[in-house]
């Protein structure tokens, strides 16, 4: 490979174009990023669930994003409940908790989603039920035992996100300032699944294993969802909806994160159908019989 060196009165006389030679050598080698592909098709399923959104897709061995809506999926918003694939591996690296089956005892106080008491959430949970039941109040009670000046450092040394945590310890995900957009979504995921976060493998392993929703033969699907309550930045000042994961099918892998509005309660059940179908659609997801 040429290598770069610095002018000497030689080099200053050459014509320009010889000069550059060196840098026009390895450009072609530091400069490769992966083809997007435009889905403007995608719409017509946002618009069937009377939603808006994005969704990103990484076809790993493809080494392509297949997208619907290139802008939004660059844009930050709030992580939400995505955010507890992080908090659990700073819970673990932090010792927090001892594993993902540590007891954390319920504090009594009933929770309830649209008025009613929500029974998966009032009870005693570990890193592994509240990931699967999305409990934020565990979730919320690891973040105060790691604390603020460690969650920084972690925050810092893996890069989430705009990395500003500001807005309380237990609430910087859920109405702070921490945002993150699909598209880095999508790189915390995929050092999450290769083992290259700053964390220890063991945790990663954990994450791994507890992320996971659905393994089936044909596949394994290791997801998340979140909702951002008045997350805004978005046009309608709408609530966002988050589903983010990756699927591992037949040696390959396709990582995906969506975001879409929600301006009614109802809309929330519509991210994991839509964001499903469309991962049919590239082959990601077998097609249901």
């Amino acid at each position: 490979m040429a290598m770069l060196v610095s002018p000497t009165p030689e080099t200053a006389m050459k014509p320009h174009w010889l000069a550059a030679l060196p840098l026009l050598l390895i450009l072609p080698l530091r400069i490769h990023a992966a083809a997007w592909q435009e889905h403007p098709e995608w719409a017509k399923a946002f618009a069937e669930a009377n939603t808006h959104g994005t969704l990103l897709v990484y076809d790993e061995r493809a080494d392509t994003w297949h997208v619907l809506d290139t802008e939004r999926a660059k844009h930050p918003y709030l992580p939400a409940s995505t955010f507890k694939l992080f908090n659990a591996l700073v819970a673990l690296d932090t010792a927090a908790v001892k594993d993902e089956y540590e007891v954390i005892r319920w504090d009594g106080k009933v929770r309830s989603i649209d008025g009613k008491p929500f029974a998966e959430w009032n009870r005693d949970q570990s890193l592994a039920s509240g990931m699967r039941y999305s409990t934020v109040w565990l979730y919320q009670e690891v973040a105060r035992r790691a604390g603020q000046e460690r969650m920084q450092q972690w925050i810092d040394k893996a890069g989430y996100g705009n990395r500003d945590i500001g807005g309380g310890i237990d609430m910087f995900w859920l109405s702070g300032k921490l945002r993150i957009s699909a598209e880095q979504q999508i790189d915390f995921l995929r050092r999450l699944a290769d083992d290259k976060l700053p964390f220890s493998p063991r945790a990663q392993e954990t994450v791994r294993r507890i992320s996971i929703t659905e393994s089936m033969p044909a596949y394994v699907l290791h997801a998340k969802t979140g909702w951002g309550t008045h997350a805004a930045q978005n046009a309608a000042n709408d609530d966002i909806g988050w589903y983010v994961g990756w699927v591992e099918r037949d040696g390959r892998r396709w990582f995906f994160a969506m975001n879409l509005d929600l301006s009614a309660t109802s809309d929330g059940a519509k991210r994991v159908p839509l964001t499903k179908e469309l991962l049919r659609q590239l082959g990601a997801l077998p097609r249901e019989i």
